[in-house]
């Protein structure tokens, strides 16, 4: 005989749509304390104890491990806590349903690479905006296809970035479920309190963090409003490569082989910003060969981080070294400096500069969302950058203003007014 069990979740109005959809994906924007994080656990639960194929695998994913623990870790345990049998597993963060097979598990974005060859017949992305997006691309979105697994995407806006694309993409897709709850529409966050929110917040905090406003600048961003200037100036655009002019790069060599590249052309004035190349899983040997054999540029100089010259204990030998044995020529060392002047070096080189909004796409947006570390219990802006996905890119291009500023010509030439310049626009 079935056996019912109440698990003590009453869903909000404005969510059984979703806890009723037939569509294999959904994307929610909504409003903080609006209880997004509540009602996917719970669909995350529901899925799971109605699940039939063995072994089932579900799973909530936050941008950080230890936040997917601080947010989702005890709605998940109370959530099936009433079930028989269950088995929870602290230390892995893991609840198992001895009646079906099914587990659900709580992960970090932060080390996508942990999920790669597992599956999974369902996850939830939260906090989406705060996500590296090759998370989704390279590593959940296959682990769903041979089970035909669902996703659902839920946050906050944090300017124009992959989550928003996702829910612009979604909103027009019959395949997918879109919803976004306002606070101003949803009445889940009574007056009184939105009235004293405002008063704390600056306007463009509270379009963010309570109406949704995709248009709001990134809190703490350090370049969100150069970058927002860009695009109404129509600087993030088609911007081709000019085989007449040498290429400069400037580099961020991190942990785990961890690399990125801006290439970028001086063009009387101009900045252009041509191409962009990163990688997690590519060895520092081989990056030469791609710059020298799969790009078709000339180059004229390679800026890269100071600790390049730092020797390796079992080599002996430099980075440096050994990128310039590998062809790599010539390499210019950027100067070490405080963190705070190479912004504002980002700063002063911003207005200067194009995008090509194809090629250097990832970099456009580690320079939109690279922003400072926010302190959760003293609620305020640590005095030091958050360090993310975001990070290889925006240190790349922070070499690259301290060394090619310089090199920027005065002039009082106006763009699109002559010359091949003028013909790369269409003008």
């Amino acid at each position: 005989m079935l056996q019912k069990i109440d698990l003590g979740y009453r869903a909000r109005d404005k969510f059984v749509p979703f806890h009723a959809r037939k569509q294999r994906w959904a994307c929610i924007v909504a409003h903080r304390r609006a209880g997004k994080t509540v009602a996917c656990i719970m669909d995350l639960v529901d899925a799971a104890l109605r699940c039939d194929k063995p072994n089932a695998r579900f799973a909530y994913i936050a941008p950080h491990y230890n936040q997917a623990k601080d947010v989702a870790w005890t709605y998940l345990k109370q959530y099936t806590a009433p079930l028989p049998y269950v088995a929870t597993n602290e230390s892995e963060l893991r609840i198992d349903l001895p009646a079906n097979g099914a587990r659900l598990r709580l992960y970090g974005a932060d080390n996508y690479d942990r999920m790669r060859g597992v599956y999974f017949d369902g996850v939830i992305l939260d906090e989406y905006a705060d996500m590296d997006p090759r998370a989704w691309s390279e590593v959940l979105r296959p682990a769903l296809s041979d089970r035909k697994g669902w996703a659902t995407f839920i946050g906050t806006p944090k300017g124009k970035n992959a989550f928003q694309e996702v829910f612009a993409r979604a909103k027009t897709d019959p395949d997918w479920f879109t919803m976004m709850l306002r606070a101003s529409e949803t009445g889940l966050v009574d007056a009184e309190e939105l009235a004293d929110a405002r008063k704390a917040m600056s306007p463009e905090q509270f379009e963010q963090e309570y109406e949704c406003s995709f248009e709001a600048a990134i809190v703490g961003a350090y370049y969100g409003r150069d970058m927002a200037q860009a695009s109404a100036d129509s600087r993030i655009r088609s911007v081709p490569w000019e085989p007449s002019e040498p290429v400069y790069t400037a580099w961020d060599l991190g942990l785990d082989d961890a690399t990125a590249i801006w290439f970028a052309q001086v063009v009387g004035s101009e900045i252009r910003l041509i191409d962009y190349f990163e990688t997690n899983n590519t060895p520092l040997r081989d990056i030469p060969r791609i710059l020298m054999n799969e790009k078709p540029y000339t180059y004229a100089e390679h800026y890269l981080p100071h600790d390049v010259e730092v020797r390796e204990l079992m080599s002996g030998t430099s980075r440096k070294a050994s990128l310039e044995q590998l062809g790599l020529r010539p390499i210019t060392v950027a100067q070490r400096v405080a963190v705070e002047d190479g912004i504002n070096a980002v700063r002063n080189l911003l207005p200067k500069c194009w995008f090509d909004e194809t090629k250097a796409a990832r970099g456009i947006d580690c320079l939109k969302q690279y922003q400072r570390e926010w302190d959760e219990k003293l609620k305020v802006f640590r005095p030091r950058p958050l360090h993310d996905w975001t990070s290889h890119g925006a240190d790349a291009f922070r070499y690259l203003a301290m060394m090619l500023e310089p090199k920027a010509k005065p002039s009082n030439w106006s763009f699109g007014t002559v010359g091949a310049s003028a013909d790369w626009m269409g003008i």
